[in-house]
């Protein structure tokens, strides 16, 4: 049963990632927080924890309204589809985090309390979504150097964050990769 759940918690992530994304560049920013809401309803119905769960994907949730706000503010990055005033972060983008944390406990749960491991994916994957959202249209222009150095060092340091909020809010089940 794991191998299915790891399967519906990736294909969720996917889909709610590209409705948000493609959403914001084709000027849906709504698309993506409205595809959210299946894919938290269903990670929360497969879930043993639901309430916690759903702590931590509102705390991520806020986690990366702070962390995209800054990196807006300081120009790292612009992206389309501001519903709230600039540089707040869009809630589309909002989403992505919440939608992101949905990961922790399931498909990613072999990045649990292997913290360096985590911050090497989160340096490696954060900047390859920012990048990629800005590909697909997302974004003000592409990241610069620069800029993806600072988006490697965040999410270097936010991914283990969230692991060790998952590790403390939510105790699922180490993942035996059946």
């Amino acid at each position: 049963m794991t191998w299915r759940r790891n399967l519906i918690n990736v294909i969720l992530f996917q889909l709610a990632w590209f409705a948000a994304v493609l959403g914001a560049a084709r000027g849906l920013p709504w698309l993506g927080p409205l595809a959210l809401l299946p894919v938290v309803g269903v990670h929360l119905a497969l879930s043993d924890n639901r309430d916690k769960e759903l702590i931590l994907l509102v705390s991520a949730g806020a986690l990366g309204f702070c962390f995209d706000t800054t990196l807006v503010a300081t120009g790292t990055f612009v992206p389309i589809g501001h519903l709230l005033p600039f540089p707040f972060s869009p809630p589309w983008m909002v989403g992505l985090w919440m939608n992101f944390a949905t990961t922790l406990n399931v498909s990613l749960a072999w990045l649990r309390n292997r913290y360096l491991a985590a911050v090497l994916f989160g340096a490696v994957g954060g900047p390859l979504a920012y990048y990629s959202g800005a590909r697909l249209g997302a974004t003000v222009g592409h990241p610069s150097p620069e800029g993806l150095t600072l988006l490697a060092l965040g999410w270097g340091l936010m991914t283990p964050l969230l692991f060790w909020l998952a590790g403390r809010l939510v105790r699922a089940p180490e993942s035996n990769g059946r």
